[in-house]
């Protein structure tokens, strides 16, 4: 599949319009449902093979945030034959009450996965865990970025920031 047919693709199912609130917190006329797309496999595929092409020969692990980060991280991981973590929102009060599944290793290398940048709060939030575990982020590369500011925000902390997609591959509003 192309670059220009997946968004295509990417947009068939999961472009809404209509009134929503963002995570963030912003209003918003459209949005770009993470799990509609994220749950067609022959999409799915596709987004594993492109991240699995940002993994450099120093990264040793792939990381996403939970919820909409867990498949593109496994797709992600299985395509670059890379070990994976998911990273939770907030610490569980059971078992091992940590904030991440999987193994992160102090000097660990981490490609850091994410499905829609608006501001880029979730994913920033996910990099201090990688970082308080001892592990570095080599980047953060997101399915989409809505150019609402996170690019601007993730790179302004000093993480290196690309996007699979912008609004404009999604045929997306500039509001």
């Amino acid at each position: 599949m192309t670059h220009a047919q997946l968004a295509e693709r990417i947009r068939q199912v999961a472009y809404l319009e209509g009134e929503f609130t963002l995570r963030s917190g912003k209003k918003s006329t459209f949005y770009v449902d993470k799990y509609l797309f994220e749950t067609q496999p022959d999409i799915l595929v596709e987004l594993g093979r492109l991240f699995a092409e940002k993994v450099t020969p120093a990264t040793t692990l792939i990381a996403g945030a939970e919820l909409g980060g867990v498949a593109l991280a496994a797709a992600a991981a299985m395509s670059a034959g890379k070990p994976f973590a998911i990273i939770r929102n907030a610490k569980k009060d059971y078992g091992t009450g940590k904030m991440y599944e999987g193994r992160i290793a102090a000097g660990d290398v981490v490609l850091l996965v994410e499905d829609i940048a608006t501001t880029g709060g979730q994913v920033l939030e996910a990099a201090k865990v990688i970082e308080a575990a001892g592990a570095r982020v080599e980047k953060i590369v997101a399915v989409v970025d809505r150019g609402q500011g996170a690019a601007h925000n993730i790179r302004n902390v000093g993480y290196h920031f690309e996007a699979l997609f912008d609004s404009a591959d999604l045929r997306l509003p500039t509001t």
